[in-house]
C-alpha cells in the first residue's frame, strides 16, 4: 500500500466528531516525522473527510483560500466539534483508536528493508 493510500485509508476511518492530526496520521502509517507529507495528500484528496484532520495544535490550518478554511470549521462544528479560541479540544475530539494499535504499512516490506536499519528488527518476542 503506497502512503498516499494508506492516509487516505486511515481518513476514511476518523468518525463523524472526532478529528486527527497530520502528525498522528503520519505515525499511525509508519512515518512518524512526515506530517507535511501526509497534508500534501489531504491537499488533493477528493472523497474523504478532509474537514477531520487538523494541525498538531487543534487549529485549522492556514490555506491559500479562507473559504476552505471557514468551511472546514462549519463541518466540524455540525458533528458537534467544539472550538475554544479557535482550536479543537483535542483532549475531548482527538480520534483515539487509529489502526487499533498496529500501524499501516507505506511501501512494501522490501522496500523498507533496503533503507537500512529497521527497529521492528529489535523487537524481542
Amino acid at each position: 500500500m503506497t502512503f498516499k493510500a494508506a492516509v487516505l485509508s486511515l481518513v476514511r476511518r476518523i468518525p463523524r466528531g472526532r478529528v486527527a492530526t497530520y502528525g498522528q496520521l503520519a505515525a499511525l502509517v509508519g512515518k512518524p516525522r512526515s506530517a507535511r507529507a501526509v497534508g500534501q495528500v489531504m491537499s488533493r484528496a477528493d472523497g474523504v473527510p478532509w474537514h477531520r484532520v487538523v494541525n498538531s495544535q487543534g487549529g485549522v490550518s492556514r490555506r491559500a483560500r479562507v473559504t476552505g478554511m471557514v468551511t472546514q470549521r462549519i463541518r466540524l462544528e455540525q458533528e458537534g466539534v467544539v472550538f475554544r479560541r479557535g482550536r479543537v479540544l483535542m483532549s475531548r475530539f482527538r480520534w483515539q483508536n487509529g489502526a487499533g494499535g498496529r500501524r499501516i504499512a507505506a511501501g512494501s516490506a522490501h522496500r523498507r528493508r533496503r533503507r537500512g536499519f529497521d527497529p521492528e528488527m529489535l523487537a524481542c518476542d
